[in-house]
């Protein structure tokens, strides 16, 4: 066994115990039969110290069991689940640190109790092989995570922007333009970029740019405008100057080999957002739409055309500040994507601040109602090229919260007749009231939403798309059970 593998050491620790306690000695008796200090010994067993071949032999010949034995699981150990999980990268590859939890406390509560643990172990390994739950699942899973701990702030990476603003003397004024961009990956990070690079590889047409880091060429979409080949660039820029070394080479990122290059592939994206969208004069003019009492969704399009960002950008940067500079911290995010032909809209990107927010996405290929400004801005609004701003306080009728969202639509992204939309949902309460100024517009439409048809409760409702099964499902369940319960009672 090496020592130095952490899981091989949990399982040694584990079965340590186990024999310990089937022979009954408490740690001072096996200390004293052992020579082992009671520290040491305590340590073994949580995982973090293996023994030299001296101390296993005596350790070994009091738990009876032979050196090479007492290091080998064998069937009747019961650890086998545990063994299963430890060899599976999901806690060698989580940085349990950066949520600030210690490896060794998630091997005190194995140890508690292996056999129940395992147990629940058992049963997450099967459901996630059912629901075809894959390793990269659990990465973007983490980092939403991750993301939401911390307000989707990160202090360290904004100051990284601004040191890199004045490092490259990089102009106040924006957008910045992709040629200077371009320039300093050339000539600071020894980059060759082919602008067309990628347009002889028909089944990469999908991907904005692939970077070859051999020969440090970047390949770029012919067709990518010059605010995409921006931010782009940003997004190489970051990986340089931040020093990031686990990443992905394509410029999005869909199956992650480890988390370290989920994760550095999020910092890239927040560095070149912070660099494209600076801080300080960016809260300033969200401050002044703010204080506009009228809504007009122009100075939301007009902002987004001053700093040349797409809407990603956008609403990427209004997650960073609403909840650090507002005091707005009760949000979400979430992206709808819909493709002509097919019945459902999905949801490919989603982040919720505080708590978890309805709606958010279910994947189970379930309606979204159709009332939501989110779903009718792409649904209702024909072929309209142009990209657009809407607004609407949709006040959800299961929970009885309501939200200020803020919606982009447009059509033919992300690729050609598919639909897409934005929308950025702000808790409805006092706090909100005194940021916003325009909340009480004539002309900001006020709606019952519910989540999906199939869950909805409004029986009047004039765009349901599907039948309430779910809710009568439910109802069902219900009746059952009150009926159940009166029967008992006789």
């Amino acid at each position: 066994m090496n020592n130095k593998h952490i899981p091989n050491r949990i399982l040694f620790g584990l079965k340590v115990k186990q024999l310990r306690q089937g022979l009954g000695f408490s740690f001072l008796e096996l200390s004293q039969q052992t020579g082992l200090s009671v520290s040491y010994l305590n340590e073994i067993e949580k995982g973090k110290k293996f023994p030299k071949s001296d101390k296993l032999n005596a350790l070994a010949q009091v738990l009876g069991q032979s050196p090479e034995r007492l290091v080998t699981l064998g069937e009747g150990d019961g650890l086998e689940t545990i063994s299963e999980l430890l060899d599976s990268n999901f806690l060698n590859e989580l940085p349990l640190d950066l949520f600030g939890i210690e490896l060794s406390k998630v091997v005190e509560i194995i140890a508690q109790a292996p056999t129940r643990v395992g147990a629940l172990i058992s049963t997450l390994l099967e459901l996630s092989r059912n629901y075809a739950v894959r390793q990269e699942n659990f990465y973007f899973a983490a980092l939403r995570s991750f993301l939401e701990m911390h307000e989707n702030y990160f202090e360290e990476i904004e100051l990284a922007a601004e040191q890199f603003i004045i490092a490259f003397d990089i102009p106040n004024k924006r957008p910045i333009s992709d040629k200077l961009l371009a320039d300093i990956l050339s000539e600071s990070f020894d980059y060759n970029i082919d602008y067309k690079g990628l347009d002889k590889h028909e089944n990469l047409n999908h991907l904005y740019y692939l970077f070859l880091p051999k020969s440090k060429q970047l390949l770029l979409k012919g067709s990518l405008n010059g605010m995409q080949r921006s931010f782009s660039f940003g997004k190489e820029l970051a990986f340089n100057f931040l020093h990031l070394k686990e990443r992905a080479y394509t410029s999005s990122i869909s199956q992650g080999k480890v988390f370290e290059e989920v994760l550095n592939h999020s910092k890239a994206i927040y560095f070149s957002v912070a660099l494209h969208l600076p801080k300080d004069p960016f809260i300033s003019e969200i401050r002044s739409i703010f204080n506009q009492k009228e809504w007009n969704p122009h100075h939301f399009s007009q902002l987004m055309d001053k700093y040349m960002v797409t809407p990603e950008m956008f609403f990427h940067r209004m997650t960073n500040i609403l909840p650090q500079f507002f005091g707005l911290k009760d949000i979400f995010f979430m992206r709808f994507v819909y493709h002509p032909g097919e019945e459902s809209l999905k949801v490919d990107r989603e982040l919720h601040l505080n708590k978890k927010h309805q709606p958010h996405g279910n994947n189970l290929s379930e309606h979204y109602c159709r009332r939501w400004i989110a779903v009718s801005s792409i649904l209702n609004n024909g072929n309209k090229e142009e990209s657009m701003m809407h607004v609407e306080i949709s006040r959800f009728q299961e929970n009885r919260e309501s939200y200020l969202c803020l919606t982009h639509s447009r059509l033919n992204y992300p690729r050609p007749g598919a639909k897409v939309s934005l929308t950025l949902g702000i808790v409805l309460d006092d706090k909100l009231n005194e940021k916003i100024a325009f909340l009480n517009s004539d002309k900001i439409v006020q709606k019952q939403v519910h989540t999906t048809c199939e869950r909805c409760p409004i029986s009047d409702c004039k765009e349901r798309a599907a039948p309430p099964v779910q809710r009568e499902k439910k109802k069902k369940s219900q009746e059952i059970d009150l009926l159940l319960e009166s029967l008992l009672k006789q």
